[in-house]
């Protein structure tokens, strides 16, 4: 079922290929999204509405992974150019570089904020200590490929997904693998519930869902196409997907049926990631372009005015600002 009055905002900005993004948590001052793309700029944005903030310059590759704080102050971001970079969102300034052998695809704070976690083409992950040098870290080691993503669970466990069909588990405190599943397809995306006791997967045309801690399979969605990447609302009431075919689909949880589909996107989708109050998701695609799509169509939130109004776009924004 599609809802026929659904009006995305899409935030220009970015000159190649959208293929991550990543939103802080709610704050004073709202929420923000970050952004990266192969041109290597990752942007920072007002959540609520794309509005454009900044642009981080000082990456020479692709940028593959981004993260923010959940408090926004600090950003990260992997790149092909072998480094992760650590920004001050409020100055723009370039914190830490902490180099790697391999092109880093993914990056994720600890909850203190403390630590990075990185993964990468070197088939490792790796957690940086912030607060002491830039090579102060240690890694963990057991992915026979490329790690796709890589997520803190809790102050000692993580979690990864990577090209070699495996979901891992690891103990940072005896820095080993506490348990995996092996699965039929590489890894597209990780997500954790905002309560963080499920694990959302993408991997070929499937969206499974695990107990995040024992990863006991709790339920999976097969779909007609493949798919990149998937968020779950925050009352789990609905999943959001992204793939190939350039749509956005919104699934009931429970029944694993389509809800709506939209085709915003002139491009693949390669990243979709409900906002912390899940009024909103974002989607990166291969048009270049984020676009920002409400939960609820018509409801009056951020530049929707609401039934009787349409959305404004959001301008087109250069990236050497």
């Amino acid at each position: 079922m599609t809802y026929s009055k659904q009006v995305s905002l899409t935030c220009s900005g970015h000159t190649r290929p959208v293929i991550c993004l990543a939103h802080s948590g709610l704050t004073s001052e709202g929420y923000f999204m970050i952004s990266g793309c192969k041109a290597g700029h990752p942007m920072l944005r007002k959540g609520e509405t794309g509005d454009w903030i900044g642009t981080f310059h000082g990456h020479k590759g692709a940028v593959w992974g981004v993260t923010l704080s959940k408090d926004s102050f600090r950003a990260a971001s992997a790149s092909a150019d072998y480094t992760a970079k650590v920004w001050d969102t409020v100055t723009g300034d370039l914190l830490q570089t902490l180099e790697h052998k391999h092109i880093v695809k993914s990056v994720d704070f600890s909850y203190d904020c403390k630590k990075l976690l990185t993964a990468s083409n070197e088939k490792l992950l790796k957690v940086f200590d912030l607060k002491v040098n830039d090579d102060d870290y240690f890694s963990l080691e057991g992915h026979t490929a490329s790690i796709k993503s890589s997520l803190w669970l809790n102050e000692y466990m993580i979690i990864s997904g990577s090209e070699d069909k495996t979901i891992r588990i690891w103990d940072t405190r005896n820095r080993a693998e506490f348990k995996q599943v092996l699965v039929d397809s590489p890894i597209t995306s990780l997500e954790l519930s905002h309560s963080y006791d499920l694990l959302l997967a993408t991997y070929g045309n499937t969206i499974a869902i695990y107990n995040a801690t024992s990863l006991k399979l709790v339920k999976d969605i097969k779909w007609p196409v493949s798919l990149n990447s998937a968020s779950l609302h925050k009352d789990k009431s609905c999943i959001v997907a992204g793939g190939e075919d350039f749509k956005l689909y919104k699934i009931d949880y429970e029944t694993g049926i389509e809800l709506e589909s939209y085709k915003g996107h002139f491009g693949p989708v390669h990243c979709v990631n409900f906002s912390p109050d899940s009024e909103l998701y974002s989607s990166g695609s291969e048009d270049g372009t984020v676009r920002l799509w409400q939960t609820v169509p018509g409801k009056a939130y951020g530049l929707w005015k609401g039934e009787d109004n349409k959305a404004k776009t959001i301008p087109s924004i250069a990236t050497d600002k």
